[in-house]
């Protein structure tokens, strides 16, 4: 721009010296256009986002998108690549102009209410959702179709960046050495708020979903929640399925049921040892020995809770996951249809530990394609069946069934 002024300048010299009266001309200039980065950027939601997914419209108040379950499970997985989002926005300084995360829940016609902050590192972990009723009613949509919750609390997985990795890999070391999370202080912040728009709205209104570790965290929170009669839909992606507790757990069972085995081979005892004939209840206690090393474990001295048959969690896993693949693990005899999602899926055969569970099988994958948020809202997808027993989703569940 400033060459094209010096050369203007210098034609009006040349004229000028010559006794020519000629008229100024306007000086030119150069518009540099910067080409905008976030439009391009590889989390944008025009980039990766879902292809072919309708904003709400009127056409919704009819026939709610929402009872597609194609379409809320794609609509989850967005509002948990929101919370991802939300984190990478804070670590690079993004404002509200070149934000990333609002273009993943304002389509849906949602609202940011509340940013989940780990204290320990001031990092945002997860992100609370409501109907945003005035975006709906600009697009005319009067009512919140049916199927669409009022709020979702979003929890996100491990990011592996230094501002937040130290925080996000303790909390992936506490589920493996414990197989709880509720030590951690995210647990708490999460339950807090669910347990708040549960209670505001209506646990039937409310989901809670999440990824990877997100996942285990939004599993034991909704666990927390059903324990006090408050069950509310959850979606988990890829959820966390192997912990040294797990194992150790396994080990105590299956060493039970030897010590049985072999007291049943020893002669009766003295009838004068055992007053009151109460020998079965001796063997009993005896056998129990390894429930009593770890009883945290088998949950005793636990009463009976309300009947939790209601909450029934959907858990998406991919076989070539070796995080999550281990739900999949048969318990009994089970039947594996292969179906799409547009199908029921198979509830869990136990009466007392009932989920959908949702298998993606392509074969060999790579770890972080399988384990990928992205799968879940990717098109055509093709599930199989959740198999009728499941021996972790019993083993998960069913500490329900009795409160400490």
């Amino acid at each position: 721009m400033l060459m094209a002024t010096c050369a203007s300048v210098e034609e009006e010299t040349k004229e000028s010296e010559s006794g020519v009266a000629t008229t100024p001309k306007t000086p030119k200039t150069t518009v540099v256009v910067k080409e905008d980065d976030d439009d391009h950027h590889p989390y944008a939601f025009h980039v990766s986002g879902p292809r072919n997914v309708a904003s709400p419209n009127w056409r919704d108040l009819i026939n709610s998108s929402w009872k597609d379950p194609n379409y809320k499970r794609t609509v989850m997985a967005c509002f948990i690549q929101a919370a991802y989002l939300l984190e990478l926005d804070r670590q690079e300084n993004r404002d509200e102009q070149t934000a990333l995360a609002p273009k993943w829940w304002i389509p849906f016609k949602y609202k940011l209410t509340q940013t989940l902050i780990d204290e320990r590192d001031g990092s945002i972990f997860g992100a609370l959702l409501e109907w945003d009723r005035s975006a709906a009613m600009a697009d005319l949509v009067v009512i919140r179709p049916s199927g669409a919750p009022k709020a979702v609390l979003a929890l996100r997985g491990t990011i592996l960046k230094s501002l937040t990795m130290r925080r996000d890999i303790q909390d992936d070391l506490r589920f493996l050495a414990w197989e709880s999370l509720k030590g951690s202080v995210r647990f708490s912040v999460a339950l807090e708020a669910l347990e708040s728009v549960a209670k505001r709205y209506g646990s039937s209104n409310v989901c809670v979903v999440g990824h990877s570790l997100g996942a285990g965290f939004a599993l034991q929170v909704g666990k927390a929640l059903a324990k006090d009669g408050l069950f509310v839909d959850a979606h988990l992606f890829n959820p966390p399925s192997i912990s040294l507790a797990m194992s150790l757990r396994n080990i105590g069972e299956k060493a039970g049921v030897a010590w049985k085995r072999l007291m049943s081979m020893l002669p009766p005892k003295n009838e004068t040892l055992v007053p009151n004939g109460n020998d079965e209840a001796e063997a009993g206690s005896i056998s129990g020995g390894f429930r009593n090393w770890v009883p945290s474990f088998y949950g005793q001295n636990q009463k009976p809770s309300v009947d939790l048959r209601k909450w029934v969690p959907h858990l998406y896993v991919n076989d070539s996951d070796y995080i999550c693949c281990h739900y999949t693990d048969q318990d009994g005899v089970s039947e594996g249809n292969s179906n799409k999602e547009n199908k029921s899926p198979v509830v869990n055969a136990i009466p007392q530990a009932a989920a959908k569970l949702f298998v993606m099988s392509k074969g060999k994958q790579k770890f972080l394609e399988a384990h990928g948020l992205e799968q879940w809202w990717s098109e055509n997808l093709e599930l199989q069946s959740a198999i009728h027993s499941s021996r972790l989703i019993s083993q998960q569940l069913k500490s329900l069934y009795s409160v400490k």
